[in-house]
């Protein structure tokens, strides 16, 4: 048997269940604190990016500039986000989350936290080191691959 393919198949599988556990927790959060999905990836862009352009979000999240600052401006309805001008030009608008946009993607990463929590609890000790010292090996390779230029 193929190793190599056995292990792609593995690694599939498991980030599927990886996926749909991170994507099916993120919604739950999303949907229980009134929000869409669309309305948390600005949310998530900012809060790892810092302040931005509009144009910055619509570009990473595939949609136009109009669509991107109509989702903004539900977002700043809603206490989200703010925006400020852009010290170095005035005609553009800078995207900050506010206390309550921070607050809500931290609560939003925590409900995913607590899934892993659960997810090592349900190991022995001896599974977990296994799987620790796999994904030590997985993480390295995968930032090798991220350095190699496509």
């Amino acid at each position: 048997m193929d190793t190599s393919n056995t292990l792609v198949n593995t690694l599939h599988e498991w980030l599927e269940l990886f996926r749909r556990s991170l994507m099916g927790t993120i919604f739950t959060y999303a949907r229980d604190n009134g929000l869409t999905m669309a309305q948390l990836g600005p949310l998530f862009h900012i809060f790892h990016r810092g302040a931005c352009g509009v144009s910055d979000i619509g570009s990473d999240l595939g949609v136009t500039n109009s669509a991107a600052s109509q989702m903004l401006e539900r977002l700043v309805q809603l206490h989200l986000v703010t925006r400020t001008e852009d010290l170095n030009d005035r005609r553009v608008k800078q995207i900050v989350l506010t206390e309550k946009g921070i607050q809500i993607v931290r609560e939003s990463s925590l409900a995913f936290h607590a899934w892993i929590a659960d997810l090592a609890g349900s190991m022995t000790s001896e599974e977990q080191e296994t799987v620790r010292r796999a994904l030590v090996i997985l993480i390295d390779k995968a930032r090798q691959l991220e350095k190699t230029p496509i």
